[in-house]
């Protein structure tokens, strides 16, 4: 099975050691895949704990799940990875439609391992002339976004 981060990988050679907690990343990149492929798994425990001492609130890990679940993840879109900060866009379907989270998330190498440090949300919407979320394979105008 293709891992859920788009990265054309098999999900047990990319994120999925990750997660299970066999392997560390080793870069800012392949944590935020592999927290991108936990939110699809709905994987609470995950995201808490790959979230720096100021970002970790375990209080939060029934909430990160039940949120994680409730939504249909349809892809992760990398603009621009540097050696701390990942820019993405990830796209997602919810009972209103589809829609977009485009962040620059902030990473922090602590205690040997990299870990979430915070994120700045920009107001963005789906392109109309990329290949729809939906992964139909035609341009979004000419699909999901013909319904709105």
């Amino acid at each position: 099975m293709k891992c859920y981060c788009k990265s054309k990988k098999e999900f047990n050679e990319c994120c999925e050691p990750y997660i299970s907690g066999d392997k560390k990343a080793t870069s800012a990149l392949e944590l935020m895949r592999s927290r991108y492929s936990a939110y699809v798994l709905g994987d609470g425990h995950y995201i808490v704990n790959t979230a720096s001492k100021e970002a970790r609130f375990e209080d939060n890990i029934a909430l990160i799940a039940e949120y994680a679940r409730s939504v249909n993840w349809l892809g992760l879109e990398i603009l621009k990875a540097e050696k701390n900060i990942v820019e993405f866009k990830a796209y997602y379907e919810d009972s209103e439609g589809l829609h977009v989270q485009h962040e620059r998330s902030n990473f922090t190498f602590e205690d040997d391992i990299w870990l979430y440090k915070d994120g700045k949300l920009f107001n963005s919407k789906i392109e109309r002339n990329i290949l729809c979320p939906c992964q139909s394979g035609k341009k979004y105008k000419k699909c999901c976004n013909k319904a709105s």
